[in-house]
């Protein structure tokens, strides 16, 4: 596996400082692995190996730790002198009060303590309370483009290669360990097999859903058509069009939250660019990973125009940028990207096939007045640069440094 350096790099400063490293991503995104490179470069810089412990509670050899007393005194036990220790936990949130055995390792034993899980609200919550002010949190996503053709080996001057490992990566995206797989049949099993144990283990065991018929059509509807505009009564009504079935908005908030916490989908909202506030109940959602939405994409066409701008979010979010869909009164801004203080705008389309679609996509940009970075990104090798909005190539915009 690569090293993954663009979250090691955010990490290291904090490998010995008592706060608390709190790593949180989807299922199968490569979290395990990131720990595992945290204790080699731990150990590269003379950490012995004694002084490292690592639990992976998916691990059955760790079942008998079911709640915080005991992580407590299994972790009592194996401290046996005053050196700083590194604690490791992977996928925590299988551990009943966890919080309350992290906060008093904390208070009383001289460690750096990481921790890791699959659910967004990890740190919200009355117990989370426990460790308030005292962690930092890192956000992990599957492989960006660049790292497949890290992973791959492709080389910038290889073209064809880097084309064709586009096409599979628009299809079945980022997960680590699917490119360990040999052929697409093994491909979509392990997809299935990771979509089934984040919907079943982290929304439907954890939320205690009890509909499985309906919440099963709803989520698969959404993973199915990624980059859309969704409102709670606009899926109402196309449930009640498509199977004369009645459902109620709050259970369709709640089944879209529980995804996001799942982190199955990422939620962002709309900004409205004159007015400069957030539009409350407007959003879009995105996939976290496209393969995902593949596997349950049985018979439905091919949205390329929206794989693309799923996969242009995902990598501002990976890049470390804030993301908004931009409102205006006669446009929509694909993108309003911040990071510090810088701002840019991206609008994202599959190719600009006629002039209408080049007036579209770069007229979008009229009623913005500011001076930032205004970009179009497609598949077209032709630079259709103008009026100063800077054209790219997404695979050559993906792959840039």
């Amino acid at each position: 596996m690569i090293i993954r350096e663009i979250y090691l790099s955010k990490i290291r400063p904090f490998y010995d400082q008592d706060l608390i490293k709190v790593i949180m991503g989807i299922r199968r995104c490569g979290k395990s692995v990131l720990l595992l490179q945290i204790i080699d470069e731990l150990k590269e810089k003379g950490i012995e190996e004694k002084q490292i412990i690592y639990i992976n509670f998916e691990n059955e050899d760790y079942s008998f730790i079911k709640n915080d007393i005991d992580l407590h005194n299994y972790i009592k036990e194996k401290i046996t002198n005053k050196e700083k220790y590194y604690l490791f936990f992977d996928e925590i949130q299988n551990i009943k009060d966890w919080e309350k055995a992290i906060n008093s390792f904390k208070a009383s034993k001289n460690v750096s303590i990481f921790i890791t899980g699959s659910n967004s609200d990890l740190l919200s919550g009355e117990l989370a309370t426990h460790i308030a002010g005292r962690y930092v949190s890192f956000k992990i996503y599957p492989l960006t483009f660049s790292e497949v053709c890290e992973l791959k080996n492709i080389k910038e001057k290889e073209k064809e290669n880097i084309e064709d490992a586009f096409d599979d990566y628009i299809t079945w995206g980022g997960m680590p360990q699917r490119f360990m797989l040999t052929d697409e049949m093994q491909t979509k099993t392990y997809l299935s097999d990771v979509y089934d144990s984040i919907v079943v283990k982290d929304i439907i065991t954890r939320f205690g859903i009890k509909d499985l018929d309906l919440f099963n059509r709803i989520v698969e509807y959404i993973v199915t058509t990624p980059s859309q505009n969704f409102s709670a009564e606009s899926l109402s009504n196309y449930f009640a069009n498509k199977d004369n079935r009645e459902v109620s908005k709050i259970t369709l908030y709640n089944y879209l939250e529980y995804m996001t916490k799942a982190m199955l989908i990422n939620k962002a909202d709309r900004y409205d660019i004159r007015g400069k506030r957030i539009l409350n109940g407007k959003y879009k959602y995105y996939l976290t990973d496209l393969g995902l939405g593949q596997v349950k994409n049985i018979g439905k066409r091919q949205q390329l125009g929206a794989y693309l701008e799923n996969i242009v979010y995902n990598e501002l979010i990976s890049r470390g940028y804030d993301v908004k869909i931009g409102n205006l009164e006669k446009a929509e801004i694909d993108f309003i990207a911040t990071r510090f203080k810088e701002k840019i705008y991206i609008q994202v389309a599959y190719i600009l096939a006629d002039d209408n679609v080049i007036d579209r996509e770069f007229g979008a940009y009229k009623g913005i007045e500011d001076n930032y970075p205004k970009y179009v990104l497609t598949m077209d090798k032709h630079d259709f640069s103008q009026e100063g909005i800077i054209h790219k190539n997404v695979i050559d915009w993906l792959l840039e440094k």
